[in-house]
């Protein structure tokens, strides 16, 4: 994802609160913000790092930058926001290969179901006032808009093949769980449906950002935080916040 911002014109402040790294106390100087996935959960609020967070993307969001969640992003964002972070009721997970489908207003994120690659246990219930975007069978709310600019995603469509060999490797205890596919599975996975999402990736972070191709030259950051998370964001830069890694 940082290879394509940084294509549109944008440079990486990278942020990971859970190693203790700060996050900015405006987003002046930022264009938009990303926060990434983690092993952990939105609800952990003995984790600083966690509450920290969560009391950041209220001021993202304040700012009418844009924001964008990721998985355990999606769900801080969706917590922000008054909704609940909740696991499958019959203890369901996602990781490997799932669709998602569009919903009629969705249609302008989405034009037509998509094969994305998730790795959580936990879902959200839909934040009031904002829009459903995509619907999977197992969880229900795969994306969500909030305001002209927020918007939460609850797969990965940032995953390359180095990223799921070493999920997958690291992460191996987690293949026996209910809704896990197998690791080899996984990887034939990836190679048949990566190329659709990267194409799809590369379109929405354009119009997200509101780059056209003639806006390239333009310079800027994006902040992207990783929760395990990272947060991005970008001047024209964009703040990115991690977690660390996502197993």
């Amino acid at each position: 994802m940082g290879d394509v911002l940084k294509a549109l014109g944008f440079t990486l402040d990278v942020r990971c609160p859970a190693l203790g790294q700060s996050l900015p106390a405006t987003l002046e100087g930022h264009s938009a913000v990303v926060v990434f996935g983690g092993p952990m959960s939105a609800n952990d609020d003995h984790l600083d790092f966690i509450r920290q967070e969560l009391d950041w993307i209220a001021i993202a969001l304040a700012s009418d930058k844009p924001y964008l969640g990721i998985c355990l992003g999606a769900q801080l964002l969706a917590r922000t926001l008054g909704a609940a972070v909740v696991s499958h009721p019959a203890g369901q997970r996602e990781i490997g290969y799932y669709p998602i489908v569009p919903t009629p207003v969705g249609q302008e994120l989405l034009p037509s179901p998509l094969m994305v690659y998730q790795w959580h246990q936990e879902g959200f219930t839909l934040p009031t006032g904002s829009h459903l975007l995509a619907t999977g069978s197992l969880f229900p709310h795969q994306a969500f808009r909030y305001g002209r600019r927020a918007y939460g995603l609850q797969f990965h469509p940032e995953i390359t093949a180095t990223m799921v060999n070493h999920w997958t490797t690291e992460g191996a205890d987690q293949l026996t769980c209910p809704g896990a596919q197998a690791r080899n599975y996984q990887i034939s996975q990836h190679r048949l449906y990566s190329p659709a999402v990267e194409d799809w990736l590369r379109q929405f972070l354009a119009e997200w950002m509101g780059v056209t191709a003639n806006a390239k030259a333009m310079g800027g950051q994006y902040l992207p935080t990783h929760s395990s998370s990272t947060t991005q964001s970008t001047a024209q830069s964009t703040v990115q916040s991690t977690t660390k890694d996502h197993y």
